[in-house]
């Protein structure tokens, strides 16, 4: 229970918690920000980890005039954290991925989400993917588990990568700058993980919707 507090208020106060990160390590927020983004992105044993409202919450403090924080340097490092990520999860599909699934490491239920995701959109799937939780983690798992040559996935984890940084980052770069956001801005994030979570809302309500029909 403590645990779960413990994330809940991560996500709610994410930008005190970045603020307080950036005070006490200064330029080296770089580095921790990049652990981050690759371990959400890259191990699928962590998709609970924040990933858009910590891009928006980046971006938002690079753009305070007082912040030691580059929005420029933001966007490539955690464009390589991101592209890496993917890469390293679908490598651990590829490799691993059976004897982690058969040993009940991962939930089913995300597996089963990720692969109707790949049923309806194909190879969009990494791209999409980007922008909805949970899939994100588990979409290039699935990619290695043989849903996706490696040679058709490196063109959509590049382009899925940099446009989910940019657009979350850069959002929050502009957006931060608002008088009005920065007064409101735990607000601002709950918006941003409600936003995000909404796909994922909408495809599990589909889908139960899909099955009590059959039941019928």
């Amino acid at each position: 229970m403590d645990a779960l507090k413990g994330l809940v208020d991560l996500f709610i106060h994410l930008d005190h918690h970045l603020s307080e990160i950036l005070a006490r390590y200064g330029t080296w927020t770089y580095l921790i920000l990049f652990g981050i983004i690759f371990a959400e992105t890259g191990l699928v044993f962590t998709p609970f980890l924040p990933g858009d409202s910590l891009l928006f919450a980046a971006g938002a403090l690079s753009g305070r005039d007082d912040s030691p924080l580059s929005v420029g340097v933001l966007f490539l490092l955690l464009s390589i954290a991101a592209i890496l990520g993917d890469t390293a999860n679908y490598a651990i599909g590829h490799f691993a991925g059976k004897r982690i699934v058969a040993r009940g490491w991962v939930n089913p239920k995300h597996l089963d989400k990720t692969h109707a995701f790949f049923e309806k959109y194909g190879g969009k799937t990494i791209v999409l993917a980007r922008f909805v939780p949970i899939v994100r983690t588990f979409a290039p798992f699935v990619a290695g588990l043989g849903a996706m040559t490696y040679g058709k996935f490196v063109l959509y984890n590049i382009s899925g990568g940099l446009a989910w940084v940019a657009i979350c980052l850069f959002s929050g770069f502009f957006f931060g700058r608002i008088p009005v956001v920065q007064e409101n801005f735990t607000l601002v994030l709950l918006g941003i993980i409600f936003v995000s979570v909404l796909p994922a809302v909408f495809e599990v309500w589909k889908h139960r919707s899909a099955a009590s029909r059959a039941d019928a």
